[in-house]
């Protein structure tokens, strides 16, 4: 497939950066590096999700193929997600961008307060 341009609206690979840069992707993926988990457990790392949100999350990263979901034959019925070959091939950007954010979030908070003191004079 030839790479966009542009970002154009119909662009694939735009659709797929959305997709991955969204607010909850990066963070169900490094939720799930140790290993799978279940919905609940997922849930539980990450405060403020809701379940309509992860379930959509969930949905979105197995059909780019970056999760598995696992049907657990058991009473009741459990749901278990790991991060696909393809999920992994991610995690050493997901890691250096999320290492990056540690890094530099002072200075990224100096450059907030400088910003709002402008805007508030």
């Amino acid at each position: 497939m030839a790479e966009c341009q542009r970002f154009v609206v119909d662009c694939p690979s735009r659709l797929l950066f959305d997709q991955l840069a969204d607010k909850w992707s990066m963070m169900v993926l490094a939720v799930l590096d140790p290993g799978p988990m279940r919905f609940n457990s997922i849930k539980r790392h990450l405060e403020g999700v809701t379940q309509k949100a992860l379930t959509q999350c969930l949905r979105r990263l197995e059909r780019n193929g970056l999760l598995t979901r696992r049907v657990i034959p058991a009473s009741p019925v459990a749901v278990e997600y790991e991060i696909s070959p393809l999920g992994r091939s991610l995690q050493v950007p997901f890691k250096a961008l999320y290492n990056w954010t540690v890094v530099n979030l002072d200075q990224v908070e100096e450059a907030r307060q400088e910003f709002d003191q402008r805007l508030a004079a």
